[in-house]
């Protein structure tokens, strides 16, 4: 009799209701991806092989499939979350059991600096040295750095300007200095703000005085203690620019000027270090009939900072910030893929972790080969398609009915072969 296909379907309807409801139920769940079960028929088999005329004996659930689409991408208002656009998994690991894989993105900093899961899991990448230095090589747990970044002393000077050639020969009668406080003493003056070896701030102030068609005296002060003096101690040029006829880049100094800043008395009223060979770069500068002005003033040290936040880029570095505005690399997050991600294991908490049929992990950084690129302050949805599902319940309802009815017609005709007298 046919109950056996019956009970089969019935079996295996539910089962499919099962899957169905699952993946309703986690349409909300971040990095979640749908499943879909997967039917195979079944058929008794003979002693003498199958026959000509063979009815299947029903249907079996073979597999339940997961689906690694991509799902959409919303953005949050939180750094640290990360989603991946494409192909790959983050892999995240609790320091016993072996690496587990997630598309789950929703990430915070513990206590110690990790980058963590909601389960506590630590996201995995490449480390880097104090310089914010990548490290590739075995990805280990991600910790941020917690404290601050060391000051840095200048040592270079860029100085891109152009100085009026319009304007008139400054340099006082019979030679005598240079007077800061008088501007008619020299033509222009701006400043820029340097650093010690301790980060304390030095205020360098440059006085621009046309001595000669062509040619320009560069006085420079740090914090009102001029750096270079002549025999009388009056402030002397800590260099001289020349420039050609048609007011282009200067031909003399060639090369960067070296700078020695003396040790001086800040705004603070703090001692400030000497600061040695600081190489100014003028060759910037041009001599042109229009208005001063200061295109580019810039210099390489910084004070101390402390750390305000991190930033993750689209492939994968993890971008430090401190609060004198410097920033650097401070890891790097690596991903990984699989050949065949259906063999993946599902574990619970958005997670999976590989199997004999997933193969070995593809890792590398976001955006190589056919890795996906990383995508910060964003999340990927779930990838259930919930007007699908709806359909496929109402359709799975339908056919748990219909062979919930071939085994009630089985039970009608048992009950009139039974009847029969």
């Amino acid at each position: 009799m046919g109950f056996q296909q019956g009970l089969s379907g019935l079996n295996a309807t539910s089962k499919n209701l099962e899957v169905i409801g699952n993946n309703i139920a986690n349409s909300n769940t971040y990095g979640a991806k749908a499943s879909r079960a997967e039917f195979s028929d079944m058929y008794a088999s003979a002693m003498n092989g199958a026959g000509a005329n063979s009815i299947g004996i029903g249907v079996a659930l073979e597999t339940v499939s997961q689906q690694f689409t991509q799902g959409n991408i919303a953005s949050s208002q939180n750094p640290l979350d990360l989603a991946i656009n494409g192909a790959g998994f983050f892999q995240v690991t609790d320091g016993k059991n072996p690496t587990m894989y997630t598309r789950n993105g929703q990430f915070k900093v513990d206590r110690d600096g990790f980058v963590v899961n909601s389960q506590g899991n630590k996201l995995m990448g490449y480390a880097a040295d104090g310089a914010g230095t990548i490290l590739p090589g075995q990805a280990s747990p991600l910790q941020m750095p917690t404290a601050g970044i060391t000051p840095s002393a200048t040592d270079r000077i860029k100085l891109e300007m152009n100085l009026d050639a319009r304007a008139a020969v400054t340099l006082p009668a019979a030679g005598a200095p240079i007077d800061v406080t008088d501007p008619t003493t020299y033509n222009n003056a701006t400043s820029l703000t340097v650093f010690d070896a301790k980060g304390q701030d030095v205020a360098l102030t440059y006085y621009f005085q046309k001595s000669a068609t062509d040619t320009w005296n560069v006085y420079i002060t740090a914090n009102g203690t001029p750096l270079a003096t002549d025999a009388s101690g009056n402030l002397a040029p800590s260099t001289t620019i020349q420039f050609p006829a048609n007011g282009g880049s200067p031909t003399s100094p060639v090369g960067a000027v070296t700078l020695n800043i003396p040790a001086s008395t800040n705004a603070a009223g703090a001692t400030t270090l000497p600061i040695g060979g600081v190489a100014l770069n003028v060759a910037g500068a041009t001599q042109y009939g229009s208005p001063f002005g200061v295109t580019d003033l810039s210099q390489n040290g910084y004070a101390a900072g402390q750390l305000v936040g991190i930033q993750f880029e689209s492939n994968g570095i993890v971008t430090a910030r401190y609060s004198n505005g410097q920033s650097k690399p401070a890891g790097q997050v690596e991903i990984a893929t699989f050949r065949n991600p259906q063999g993946l294991q599902p574990m619970g908490g958005n997670a999976w972790a590989r199997s004999f049929a997933t193969g070995d992990p593809i890792v590398g950084v976001p955006g190589d080969g056919n890795l996906g690129a990383l995508q910060s302050g964003a999340l990927e949805e779930s990838n259930v398609d919930m007007t699908a599902e709806l359909v496929n319940m109402i359709t799975a309802q339908r056919v748990y009915q219909a062979n919930a009815q071939t085994i009630k017609t089985q039970d009608q005709v048992m009950q009139t072969l039974v009847n029969l007298r």
